[in-house]
């Protein structure tokens, strides 16, 4: 069967699945799919293709005809938009080599439209398992935004997909946003945790951990205390990267608790004793946090033996009636 040959098929089963649904419309995805199947099996005159209607439930695309395949997308509402499948295709059906979309839309007037798979997919989902979203008709495909065919795409390893993912994903950045799932390298995957947690509940050594990954990846805490937005990126850090809420941000550097827990009333600089209290766990930082964190704040990317002099460089730029270079991590500059 040619490619010609089976989009004309396409265009038989859109036909006739469209007349269906417009009869009595599909009210679940299952029950598209099923007919779907049976449509396909029904328009099929070779006898060498066989249609599979127990298939694995993961598999992709859903229904294999010969080295065709067809992806089926439902939906009750009245868009020709949605979420598919994962970048990874883990149980992509070696035997496809081209893939098409079937898509059954339910709400206003229900239709069933078809499309090429590479040209429908328009935009990535941004979660722990990035997934493709997909739309008939749609103005440009994602790997024309990102320039690789969908091909040589999807064949790439994984943190060669991440790299095209990310780039793309920057780009739709808006002011004050930042990117959470950073993995980098095959083995460095980053999967934000499901709960949500107060970092008021947090134990202390966890505190600790996190305030020195903060200040290390935020110098700009050290600005005057009359600064603006100096905390932001520590708020959306925490939350985005670790999945903590932390609604006091300013308390966790200033607070005596934390800049003075001998309650000595030496007085001083609170941020400046903060981070005096830090600095073990501040190096221990620098030696573990992933390279893709300092090129996501910093903008490049520092080897971890030169994080805390890149850090103190920054930090100077940032405080205001004094400099931390003068004070802190005396032993490493």
């Amino acid at each position: 069967m040619t490619k010609e040959e089976f989009e004309t098929l396409l265009d038989s089963i859109a036909e006739q699945l469209t007349q269906e649904a417009r009869a009595t419309p599909f009210t679940s995805a299952k029950q598209f799919e099923d007919r779907v199947r049976e449509v396909v099996n029904e328009h099929i005159n070779d006898a060498e293709i066989k249609i599979d209607f127990t298939p694995h439930p993961q598999a992709f695309p859903d229904i294999a005809v010969g080295e065709f395949g067809i992806e089926v997308k439902f939906t009750t509402n009245d868009t020709w938009r949605s979420v598919a499948n994962s970048i990874q295709e883990t149980n992509r059906i070696d035997a496809v080599k081209h893939v098409y979309i079937v898509f059954g839309k339910m709400g206003g007037t229900p239709a069933v439209k078809w499309g090429e798979y590479e040209k429908s997919v328009m935009h990535v989902r941004t979660s722990h398992v990035p997934r493709f979203e997909v739309e008939i008709g749609a103005e440009q495909s994602l790997f024309e935004q990102m320039g690789i065919p969908y091909d040589e795409f999807r064949v790439s390893e994984m943190h060669e997909k991440m790299e095209y993912i990310r780039d793309y994903a920057r780009g739709r950045l808006k002011p004050g946003e930042r990117l959470w799932w950073l993995e980098d390298r095959p083995g460095e995957e980053h999967t934000l945790p499901i709960q949500a947690r107060l970092y008021t509940k947090l134990p202390i050594e966890e505190k600790k951990r996190l305030r020195a990954e903060a200040v290390l990846l935020c110098p700009e805490i050290v600005s005057s205390g009359r600064s603006r937005n100096k905390y932001d990126d520590v708020v959306l850090f925490l939350l985005t990267y670790h999945g903590v809420l932390a609604h006091q941000t300013r308390d966790m550097f200033s607070a005596g608790s934390v800049a003075n827990p001998k309650n000595d009333n030496k007085g001083g600089i609170y941020i400046q004793r903060a981070i005096e209290l830090l600095e073990d766990e501040i190096r221990e930082a620098a030696d573990r946090m992933d390279d893709a964190l300092f090129v996501e704040y910093w903008g490049v990317s520092v080897a971890p033996d030169q994080r805390i002099n890149e850090w103190l460089r920054r930090a100077d730029k940032y405080a205001k009636d004094w400099r931390p270079s003068d004070v802190l991590f005396l032993d490493d500059n």
